[in-house]
This record gives structure tokens, C-alpha cells and sequence, in this order.
């Protein structure tokens, strides 16, 4: 059978996390209209009688600022040392320059596809002509693929595509498994999602949840998170007057939970606030960084 891994990479908002979830055909990565919303190496493990592919979902290629930025990165890092076939991730509404420099940054030394995504959000096609033109004409470009990875226009054709540079071997993983990373790892990150969703500015960013408690009880699933935040106001906000926000927060993020467990969840919600936790390696490493 066809075997390998498969990394994503590209600028923060290019759609690798709506890529994953189109190509799983299930949601396993958190999406945001916000830029960085992806923290993490996040892999999904797609098997069937002829293939398995192990995606990894990569943070956005930024500059560090602080040490929870250079997690970020440590985790592309890893993700371009073993990857038996790249996805460069680029949004097809931008000038290609603007990702063509990340890309040769990279030196990837495994098979590249340049995937072309959002397609659907650009009216003229000699744009998009111009800018596959442009990418198939790089030395690190086997071929470039077109796609909109939220009207999963191309998806199938992308697939084959990868399928036809991997090798062949056993798998890695036995059993129905789609993730190495644990159930409480998705339930913070929808808990994570919703902070993206609901609150401005730059409150997300200053943002983590960690999953205090997780039971499976009879009837349901008890589940107690906190949400850190860096400083009193932000906790204020987070609350929202006579607590309202955070009650919204955890309705919305109760049924997203309920609907990837496939079980009734009974959601407990706390705010804590670590100042700079960001730049804290005690605080990062508990929080999972």
C-alpha cells in the first residue's frame, strides 16, 4: 500500500486547517478568519485498503516574537525534516511573490505541490493562469494543483496526485485511529476556536485553554477547562456582563464537543489569568507547547 507523510505548509490564513478538514472529510483542525489561529502540529491519519497518509497541519510561517511563537515554529521545524511529500499552501487572491520567498526559505528536500487554494474566491482566470504559470516554473515545484478547500473544488484530483508520489510500505498506524494526539488535545482546541470566534482584537491571541478534567460518566461526559488569559481586563472580557459571554462561549463550544465525541457533555468553564504567560516555558509546557 501507498504510505507516507503528508505536511502542509504556507502563510498563517493561506487555508492549511480548511485543507486538512476537507481532505479528512471530518473536522480535525480548528479555522479561524483570524491569522495564527494554528498552534500546533496537528496529524490525521487517513487509511483505506490501498493507502495510508499521515497529514500534518503546521502552524502559519511567521517571524518569532515571543517564546510561544517560537514553539510555533519548532513545530514547522519538525514537520520539514520528515515529510515524504510537501503541500505549499498558497492563497490564489494573493501575489504569488508574497509566498514563492516562504517557500524557497524552506529547502524542502521531499516532493513539493504547490497547492493553489481559494480559487473560488478569484473571478478572473488568467489571474489564476498567471500565478500556477508562475509556480510551476520554480525548482522546487513538481506541479501545482488547484483547489478551494472550503467548496472541496479539486480535492479529490489533489489526492490522487499525492497518492502518486508516495511510497510503498506498511503503515504506521493500525486500527480506525484518525489522530496520535489525545481526545482532550480537540476538546480544548474547540474550546480555542470559539474564543477566535466570538471575541475582537487581540484578545485570542493572548489566549490558551487547558482541560482540567475529562469523565465519561453514564449518561454523559463531564469535561472542566480553564481559559487563560494574560491580565484581569481580558478575564473581564472573557466574562462578559453577569457572566454572559463566557455562558455563550460554552454553549456554543458544547455542541461542536458533543458532536465530535458523538456523546452528551455536561461543559465547565473557568478563567484564570497567568500574566506573560506567553514567554513563560513553565506555562507553555503545561499548556501542551
Amino acid at each position: 500500500m501507498k504510505v507516507g507523510f503528508v505536511n502542509i505548509f504556507g502563510k498563517p490564513n493561506a487555508g492549511k486547517s480548511t485543507l486538512l478538514n476537507a481532505l479528512m472529510g471530518e473536522k480535525m483542525a480548528i479555522v479561524s478568519h483570524k491569522v495564527q489561529t494554528t498552534r500546533h502540529r496537528i496529524k490525521a491519519i487517513l487509511t483505506n485498503d490501498d493507502y495510508q497518509i499521515i497529514f500534518s497541519d503546521t502552524p502559519g510561517i511567521i517571524d518569532p516574537k515571543y517564546k510561544l511563537h517560537e514553539k510555533m515554529m519548532a513545530a514547522v521545524k519538525g514537520s520539514l525534516e520528515d515529510a515524504d511529500v510537501a503541500l505549499l499552501i498558497a492563497d490564489a487572491r494573493e501575489p504569488a511573490d508574497s509566498s514563492h520567498e516562504i517557500f524557497k526559505s524552506l529547502r524542502l528536500k521531499a516532493p513539493v505541490l504547490v497547492v493553489l487554494n481559494k480559487v473560488d474566491a478569484v473571478k478572473d482566470e488568467a489571474t489564476i493562469l498567471r500565478t500556477k504559470t508562475f509556480f510551476e516554473a520554480q525548482t522546487y515545484c513538481k506541479e501545482v494543483v488547484v483547489i478551494s478547500a472550503l467548496k472541496k473544488i479539486g480535492i479529490d484530483e489533489l489526492l490522487q496526485r499525492i497518492l502518486s508520489y508516495l511510497p510503498e510500505g506498511h503503515p504506521f498506524y493500525e486500527g480506525d485511529d484518525i489522530s496520535d494526539l489525545p481526545t482532550k488535545f480537540f476538546v480544548s482546541e474547540l474550546i480555542r476556536e470559539k474564543v477566535y470566534q466570538l471575541y475582537q482584537e487581540e484578545l485570542p491571541y493572548h489566549t490558551a485553554v487547558l482541560v482540567r478534567e475529562y469523565k465519561e460518566k453514564t449518561t454523559l461526559i463531564k469535561i472542566s477547562a480553564d481559559i487563560i488569559v494574560q491580565r484581569d481586563t481580558q478575564k473581564g472580557i472573557i466574562l462578559g456582563d453577569k457572566g454572559s459571554m463566557i455562558k455563550k462561549l460554552g454553549t456554543l463550544a458544547r455542541i461542536d464537543i458533543e458532536e465530535f465525541l458523538g456523546s452528551k457533555v455536561f461543559l465547565e468553564l473557568y478563567v484564570k489569568v497567568r500574566p506573560k504567560w506567553r514567554d513563560n516555558e513553565v506555562h507553555l509546557k503545561e499548556y501542551g507547547y
